[in-house]
């Protein structure tokens, strides 16, 4: 009898070790399935962050290309076919009126607020950090003949070009252009349409 006793009691003791074994092994398979699931979720917000960003740039680059100016534009298509750049898209541009930059008349030197306009553009730059392409392009109004006007336009973009690399922007991340008068963007016939039409712009690329 107590033979029997005992061995019950061994059984039920052996039935008692194995069922914690069991409930060990389901809690730690379902521990492994959640730190799986939670994986696999970390990744899928991951992957939804950067399609978020991706998108975010698209649009952006595309709002880009619609606000561009013509010449804008032109710069990019002859960055892409002189293979300057990594990705080919347009970032944006910046206007520097002589009415903003004061540029003497007839004359190309910069002036103080040409010199500080430049000195915020260049540092802008070094904040992205980015591998980019400028075009300098310089325009003019359509006083005097067209010949000089071409002429003082790219003396304005080289006299920017040249103060860009003193701030760090490599010479052969730009490029100079002048339209002279013949890109005009307000109406010559005016004192201020043709302040606005004398003037350098800085389309920066990637």
């Amino acid at each position: 009898m107590r033979a029997t006793t005992a061995v019950l009691a061994l059984a039920a003791a052996a039935l008692l070790t194995a069922g914690c074994a069991t409930k060990k092994y389901v809690q730690e398979e379902i521990k492994t399935v959640n730190d799986r699931v939670g994986t696999v979720e970390t990744q899928v917000e991951q992957a939804q962050t950067t399609l978020t960003d991706h998108e975010a740039k698209l649009a952006a680059n595309a709002k880009a290309a619609e606000n561009a100016s013509q010449t804008a534009r032109e710069a990019l298509d002859r960055a892409v076919a002189a293979g300057k750049l990594a990705e080919g898209k347009l970032l944006y541009e910046t206007v520097l009126s002589d009415d903003k930059i004061k540029f003497g008349f007839n004359k190309a030197e910069l002036s103080d607020e040409a010199r500080a306009a430049l000195d915020e553009f260049a540092a802008g730059l070094a904040k992205e950090n980015k591998d980019i392409y400028v075009e300098v392009q310089g325009h003019s109004d359509n006083v005097g003949p067209e010949k000089y006007n071409y002429e003082l336009g790219e003396a304005r973009a080289e006299a920017v070009r040249r103060y860009l690399s003193l701030k760090g922007i490599p010479l052969h991340r730009m490029s100079v252009i002048s339209y002279g008068e013949m890109s005009p963007v307000a109406d010559n016939t005016t004192r201020d349409g043709r302040a606005q039409n004398r003037r350098v712009v800085l389309v920066v690329l990637q």
